[in-house]
C-alpha cells in the first residue's frame, strides 16, 4: 500500500503528460495534490500535516526561486543582444548554423549558467532561424548533455561531499561517458535535423561527427587535468568557436567581437563571480544550499541590466522578456515543489529500496535507472544527488560495488536526465509557446535516455569489475 503511494504521483504526472491533455502546470498540480497521501502515511502524527506541508512548500519555493531567477536573467540578457543580431540580417538556417546554436554553444552557456540556461538560448537562436515546434525543442535539448559540469558542477560538488568519493573520480567517470554518449547522439542530431527541414550532407555530417569527437576528447583530457569545476566551459570553447566559424565566416572580425562583447562580459563575470569566497549569502533556511551575491543568476541580471540600461528601448525589452518568462517560470516552480514533496515524503527513496529488493543480484543494474528517473523528477543535477545519492551509495555498498562505482553513475545518468525532464521539457515548451506538449519532446528525444542507460550499466559492469 505505501509502495503505491509513493508511485501514485509519478505515474499520474506522467499519464497526464504523455496524454497531450493536460497542460504542465495542470498535470503538476494533480500530481502535488497526489503526493499528500504518502505524506501523510509517513507522519506519526497526521495533525502535523499541514505544518509539514507549510515547510515543504517554502523550502521548494525557495529552491525553486534560483533557477527561475537564471531562467529569467537569461531571457533578459537574450532579450538585451538581440538587436545587434537583427541589424545584421535575418540569420539563414542551415545544418551548420542550427549545429552550432545547439551543441557546442548551448554547451558552453549551461557549463557557466547551469539550470537549462544553454537549452534556453539554443532554442532562442533556432527560433531566429525560423525553427520551431517540437524539432526545434528537441535539438535545443541536446544542448544539455554536459550537465555534470553545468554552471561550474555544483551539483558534482555536492554528490561527492554527500558519497564521500573525490569530486575529480566523479567527473573523469561522467567524462569517459559523455564522450561516448556525444558521438552516439551524432544519429539522432542528424534525425533531428532533418525533421527540422535542414537534412544534412555526407561532408557536414563527418565535419559535425570530427567536432563531437574533439569535444569528448578535450573532455576527458580536461578531466584527467583540470580543476573539474572547469572541464566543461574549457573543454567546449574551442569547439564552439571552430563551429561558429564555420558556420558564420569571419568577414569583418571589429564587427564579430562587437557582436561577441556581450558573452564575454558575461563569461568573465560569472568567473570572476566564483573567486569571491565567502560572498553574502541569504539563507532562509540551514539545510539548504544559500543564495550568495555570487549566484549566476544575481550575475546574470546584473549584467543583463546594465546592457538593457545601455538601450533606448530596453525597458520594453525587459518588460516582454518577463512576460514571456511568466510561464515557464510558473511550471518549473511547480516542478520543483514537486521533487521536494516527493524526496520529502520518501518516495524517491521507497521506490529506490523496493526496485533494489525486487531485484536481488541484478540490483547494482539498479543504480542507472534510478538515476535517469531522479534527473527526469528533479530536471537538476543538484537536485537530483541531493535526494537519491545516499540511497545510491547505500545500494552500491551493499551490492559490493567499489565505493566510486554507484556516486559516479548516479552523477552521470542523474544529470543526464535532466535533458529529458518533466520540468525543463514543460520549461520549453512554454518558451515555444505554440502549442507543443513534452509528450512530442519525448517521442523524438527517446534514444537519448535510452543510450544513458546503456552506458550507465556499462560503467557499472566495468567498475565492478575494476574493484
Amino acid at each position: 500500500m505505501t509502495l503505491a503511494l509513493q508511485a501514485l504521483p509519478l505515474l499520474l504526472l506522467l499519464a497526464l503528460l504523455g496524454s497531450g491533455r493536460a497542460t504542465p502546470a495542470g498535470a503538476a498540480l494533480v500530481a502535488l495534490l497526489a503526493t499528500l497521501p504518502a505524506l501523510l502515511a509517513g507522519l506519526p502524527d497526521p495533525g502535523a500535516l499541514p505544518g509539514v506541508l507549510a515547510e515543504q512548500v517554502l523550502r521548494g519555493a525557495f529552491l525553486g526561486l534560483q533557477p527561475v531567477a537564471v531562467v529569467t536573467g537569461g531571457l533578459l540578457f537574450h532579450a538585451a543582444v538581440t538587436e545587434g543580431d537583427a541589424a545584421a540580417g535575418p540569420q539563414a538556417a542551415s545544418p551548420a548554423r542550427a549545429f552550432a546554436v545547439t551543441l557546442p554553444l548551448g554547451i558552453v552557456l549551461e557549463s557557466v549558467t547551469g539550470f537549462a540556461v544553454g537549452a534556453v538560448f539554443a532554442l532562442s537562436s533556432l527560433r531566429r532561424m525560423g525553427l520551431g515546434g517540437a524539432p526545434a525543442g528537441a535539438l535545443a535539448l541536446l544542448a544539455l548533455v554536459m550537465v555534470p559540469w553545468g554552471g561550474l558542477a555544483p551539483g558534482t560538488a555536492l554528490g561527492a561531499a554527500m558519497a564521500g568519493v573525490p569530486a575529480e573520480g566523479m567527473s573523469m567517470v561522467a567524462a569517459w561517458l559523455t564522450a561516448a554518449w556525444l558521438l552516439l547522439l551524432a544519429p539522432l542530431l542528424w534525425s533531428l535535423l532533418a525533421r527540422a527541414g535542414l537534412p544534412v550532407p555526407g561532408r557536414e555530417k563527418a565535419a559535425q561527427a570530427g567536432m563531437l569527437a574533439a569535444l569528448g576528447g578535450l573532455l576527458v583530457a580536461g578531466a584527467a587535468l583540470l580543476p573539474f569545476e572547469l572541464v566543461g566551459l574549457v573543454a567546449s570553447a574551442p569547439v564552439v568557436l571552430l563551429a561558429l566559424w564555420r558556420a558564420n565566416p569571419l568577414r569583418d572580425p571589429r564587427a564579430a567581437l562587437g557582436r561577441a562583447a556581450p558573452y564575454l562580459l558575461l563569461t568573465a563575470a560569472l568567473l570572476a563571480a566564483r573567486l569571491w569566497p565567502g560572498a553574502p549569502a541569504w539563507r532562509p533556511f540551514a539545510e539548504l544550499p544559500p543564495l550568495p551575491l555570487s549566484h549566476v543568476a544575481v550575475v546574470l541580471w546584473l549584467v543583463a541590466g546594465a546592457l538593457l540600461l545601455a538601450r533606448r528601448d530596453g525597458l520594453a525589452r525587459a518588460g516582454a522578456a518577463l512576460r514571456r518568462a511568466r510561464r515557464p517560470a510558473i511550471a518549473l516552480l511547480l516542478y520543483v515543489l514537486l521533487g521536494r514533496l516527493l524526496a520529502g515524503s520518501g518516495a524517491a527513496a521507497g521506490l529506490a529500496t523496493a526496485a533494489s529488493e525486487a531485484l536481488g543480484p541484478l540490483a547494482p543494474f539498479a543504480v542507472a535507472p534510478i538515476a535517469l528517473l531522479s534527473g527526469l523528477i528533479t530536471g537538476s543535477n543538484v537536485g537530483s544527488n541531493a535526494a537519491l545519492m545516499p540511497v545510491q551509495v547505500a545500494l552500491g555498498a551493499a551490492a559490493g560495488l567499489p565505493p566510486l562505482a554507484a556516486p559516479a553513475v548516479q552523477n552521470f545518468a542523474g544529470a543526464a536526465g535532466v535533458q529529458v525532464s518533466l520540468g525543463v521539457t514543460a520549461m520549453l515548451c512554454g518558451l515555444l509557446a505554440d502549442g507543443t506538449r513534452p509528450a512530442q519532446l519525448w517521442r523524438l528525444l527517446w534514444p537519448s535516455p535510452v543510450l544513458v542507460l546503456g552506458l550507465g550499466w556499462a560503467a557499472t559492469w566495468l567498475l565492478r569489475g575494476a574493484g
